[in-house]
């Protein structure tokens, strides 16, 4: 666990908006508790954003510190909730459920972010450094 409050030590000497994205997913994903009984896709979810992403960040910033390539830990750790929930969208019930429309919200905030994370992956393998 120090790795991740050293992370949002660094986080917070950062730009303004980032901490606030991150302290927006961090809100959507924890929202995920909520329906973890109730939906499996939820399940993977929860295990995705709230378990393997921060190990796999921790372990990457053990190695590499406060670097670009933290995105990665999303990349691996979001991959098979993502996979999971994608292969069964026809299940959502966005209309009809209060946890559909979570699952929407968490998807698009999960390819939102990943969006960011393919780049700073991308920059950090091109030789750019925080």
């Amino acid at each position: 666990m120090n790795a991740i409050h050293d992370i949002i030590q660094h986080l917070n000497t950062g730009p303004q908006w980032v901490k606030y994205w991150v302290l927006f997913m961090a809100g959507v994903f924890t929202l995920s508790l909520l329906f973890i009984s109730k939906r499996k896709d939820i399940r993977w979810i929860s295990l995705s954003t709230l378990v393997l992403a921060p190990v796999i960040m921790a372990a990457l910033y053990a190695h590499f510190g406060f670097e670009r390539i933290l995105g990665l830990g999303h990349i691996l750790g979001w991959a098979p909730g993502l996979y999971y929930v994608w292969r069964h969208k026809n299940d959502w019930n966005i209309k009809e459920t209060l946890a559909g429309k979570y699952l929407l919200l968490a998807v698009i905030t999960m390819l939102i972010s990943l969006v960011f994370d393919i780049s700073d992956l991308l920059r950090f393998i091109l030789g750019e450094r925080v």
